[in-house]
């Protein structure tokens, strides 16, 4: 109904009249806002902004924003992205052998609940296959041991550049990645069986069982070097009781999972997330 849209997301040191001058911008080149969003974080002296109008009738080209907005951003000393709601972007999906969340981002992209293209599915096992046959994406097997890891991690790069993968969404892949390989390709979000970061490592679901606890989550946060340190996107808990079992709780656990990751990937899609300082503000 709002034809194509832009969007800018901005952080910058927090000072007067910040608003008005990145509203100005469109304004004066005849564009709509239909969707503004801010936040200022006082501790870390940072404004933050989500800001999104529409195309038609905007008087500057797709190509003359960029620059456009960057003689207004330099003096602001601002970190910024433009964004485009008529790109598709193309995810892969990376997984090993369990299957509730990859079937769930593939269902969610066949309804149209999630806008883009997925054209690639990596597994260090070939459980899965059956899967990316199914939806007839191209599915390949890279086993990773100790002595393969570095080579392994060469050759999903190259498969990342040769299909041109804008995010990976690891959907249960149990194997850590190198801080090279990050480095290499950052955009990167996991979905970790907890409310980080309680219960991090093996057997979550038992070890949560033996303390009892009242509560269980899932987080889906984008990957750095640190281990599960990541930005979080999106968490959820559901209660549970001394009358559930292991079972039981492995059941909502994966119910989570599919949820929490699928919200994480849509807002990352819909260019609602911005980074900072290992958080995020989400403009939800």
């Amino acid at each position: 109904m709002t034809g194509t849209t832009a969007t800018l997301l901005i952080s910058c040191p927090d000072q007067i009249g910040l608003v008005a001058k990145i509203a100005n911008f469109i304004y004066a080149n005849g564009g709509n806002i239909i969707h503004a969003d801010q936040h200022t974080d006082f501790s870390a002296g940072l404004f933050l902004m989500r800001i999104e109008w529409q195309l038609e009738g905007f008087n500057l080209s797709r190509g003359m924003i960029e620059p456009a907005f960057a003689a207004i951003a330099k003096p602001l000393q601002a970190s910024w992205s433009l964004h485009f709601s008529d790109t598709v972007p193309r995810l892969a999906i990376w997984v090993t052998k369990q299957d509730h969340c990859l079937l769930d981002l593939l269902w969610r992209q066949q309804a149209g609940e999630i806008r883009a293209e997925i054209p690639l599915i990596i597994s260090n096992h070939r459980e899965l296959q059956s899967v990316a046959n199914q939806f007839g994406i191209d599915f390949y097997h890279l086993p990773v041991t100790a002595e393969t890891k570095i080579e392994q991690e060469a050759r999903q790069l190259e498969l990342l550049r040769e299909y041109r993968i804008d995010l990976v969404i690891l959907a249960k892949y149990m194997q850590v990645l190198t801080p090279n390989f990050i480095n290499s390709f950052p955009n990167i979000i996991n979905i970790h069986h907890s409310f980080l970061p309680a219960f991090a490592g093996a057997n979550p679901y038992q070890r949560a069982y033996d303390r009892g606890v009242k509560i269980i989550g899932a987080t889906a946060h984008y990957i750095t070097a640190d281990l599960d340190q990541g930005p979080i996107i999106e968490q959820d808990v559901v209660r549970v009781s001394h009358r559930d079992t292991v079972g039981d709780l492995i059941r909502q656990g994966k119910d989570l999972e599919r949820v929490v990751l699928a919200r994480a990937v849509r807002l990352h899609l819909q260019n609602r997330v911005l980074v900072y300082a290992n958080r995020t503000v989400v403009f939800a």
